[in-house]
């Protein structure tokens, strides 16, 4: 649970939005959107593989 204090006189729309990005940096809403559908280990395995290769491509045109 995350706990947030609030300092006397602070403006609530300041805190809400420390909250959220407190939320934002546990991953919570990343793991739920990851656990919402079964994805098999082979498909997994070729979208890292796809990835990888846009990310070595886009070094390797940045390097030219």
């Amino acid at each position: 649970m995350l706990i947030i204090p609030i300092k006397d006189g602070e403006n609530i729309d300041k805190a809400l939005k420390r909250f959220k990005r407190k939320f934002d940096k546990t991953g919570v809403k990343r793991s739920l959107h990851e656990r919402k559908q079964f994805v098999k280990p082979s498909v997994e395995h070729r979208t890292k593989i796809l990835k990888a290769r846009y990310v070595q491509k886009l070094k390797d045109q940045e390097n030219l």
